[in-house]
């Protein structure tokens, strides 16, 4: 990837892709002590960054490589861009996406014409049937990352990045089989030499970190992350040794980090992000430095609204917000109305509660009360808990993992 390649894929993505320009996070700002900007690939024609690189690889091909037909494999965001690609071309595209692909992703995809085919449980699986579909059908393979061409779409993003931040210090980007990262990388690096760059992987999928802790790319035995984007058992061959020159490091992060960084992202910047994009909020709490300009690449926001639901709902509870607790009463009237007024005294919001006379078998040992509350975070909902404490009810908060 040189100089002259970024720069002709600039040339054919003009006026194709959208300008996402970066935004500064006061927010995040202060909770970090950098100076922190948003890069909104999710805000990004078919809602995720790798239409560059799908769009810039097709436009490559020759007449006869397009007249095959196109194939790729994705867990999703790559797919909507071969599609969107493909259909601005002309050319028939057919995706074969994991069977744990997002709806939205799936139909968003379908919605741009191209046929998709529903295999496998991981990305390796959809890789593995697009490959054997190439061997029968005759398809032309268009990489989801493991592809110079493709890299250096992606890369593309570098080039705005230096636009909106000339004086950059930092740039925090994802990192899933590596496309992505190599092409902002070198691009960053070719810019200015002494910017540095990070990756980021979640914890359960650190196909990349593994493989640069070996000295050459690694198989991961499996990968279990809520950031379906980047679980990725084995990261790209082509792209790796660009990676090797020219991220510094890299960091990993647990998939409940990411929960808290959906939160911060929709409550602060009213912008819905996926969980691999989420990656470089979460990382922006384990910077070491302070006083940088740092940009954290948000690849993608292409989210289903159950999973949306899920995150705030387990959001919630991580911060205190929503709880449970479950308490036993005297079987007598008047007990529910006391503690009702008790937390209406300690302004707890009551969302659900399930009062069972049957929990015991004998009903005069009490019968169990569960209450869901709204709190203002986790110091008020302590205070509930011992207001009740002091009235003689033993509330004990019930972590089930689920708003009942």
């Amino acid at each position: 990837m040189t100089l002259e390649d970024f720069k002709a894929a600039r040339k054919v993505l003009d006026g194709v892709i959208a300008d996402t320009h970066l935004i500064p996070s006061p927010a995040l700002s202060r909770a970090t002590g950098n100076h922190v900007y948003l890069k909104p690939e999710n805000m990004q024609i078919t809602g995720a960054y790798k239409l560059r690189g799908a769009y810039f690889k097709i436009s490559s091909l020759t007449e006869e490589q397009k007249a095959k037909g196109l194939i790729t494999a994705s867990a999703g965001n790559h797919a909507q861009g071969v599609a969107f690609a493909a259909q601005a071309a002309g050319v028939e595209a057919h995706i074969v996406m994991p069977t744990t692909t997002p709806l939205v992703k799936v139909n968003n995809t379908k919605d741009y014409g191209a046929n998709v085919i529903l295999f496998g449980e991981t990305f390796d699986d959809a890789a593995a049937e697009a490959q054997r579909l190439v061997e029968e059908k005759g398809y032309t393979y268009i990489p989801p990352f493991n592809d110079l061409t493709v890299a250096t779409g992606q890369g593309t993003i570098s080039y705005e990045i230096f636009s909106d931040l000339p004086d950059v210090d930092i740039i925090l980007v994802p990192i899933g089989g590596g496309g992505l990262a190599a092409g902002v990388s070198t691009l960053a690096r070719l810019l200015n030499p002494k910017v540095t760059v990070i990756g980021v992987e979640p914890t359960g999928a650190a196909s990349m970190k593994a493989s640069l802790d070996a000295g050459h790319v690694v198989t991961l035995p499996k990968v279990d992350t809520i950031a379906d984007g980047v679980a990725v058992k084995t990261p790209g061959d082509l792209v790796f040794p660009y990676i090797q020159e020219n991220i510094d490091h890299i960091l990993t992060i647990d998939d409940v980090e990411l929960v808290d960084a959906f939160l911060d992202m929709m409550e602060k910047h009213k912008m819905i992000v996926e969980n691999a994009g989420l990656l470089t909020v979460a990382a922006l709490k384990h910077l070491k430095a302070e006083g940088k300009n740092v940009v954290s690449v948000l690849s993608g926001g292409n989210m289903d609204v159950i999973t949306v639901s899920s995150l705030v709902q387990h959001g919630l509870m991580g911060r205190g917000r929503i709880f449970t607790f479950s308490v036993i009463l005297p079987d007598r009237p008047g007990e529910l109305l006391h503690v009702a007024e008790i937390l209406a005294r300690e302004n707890g919001n009551t969302i659900k509660l399930e009062h069972n006379q049957f929990v015991n078998l004998n009903r005069q040992a009490g019968v169990e009360l569960k209450v869901t509350l709204e709190a203002f975070g986790h110091e008020h909902k302590q205070q509930i808990l011992a207001a009740l404490q002091k009235e003689g009810y033993n509330a004990v908060e019930v972590s089930t993992g689920e708003v009942y």
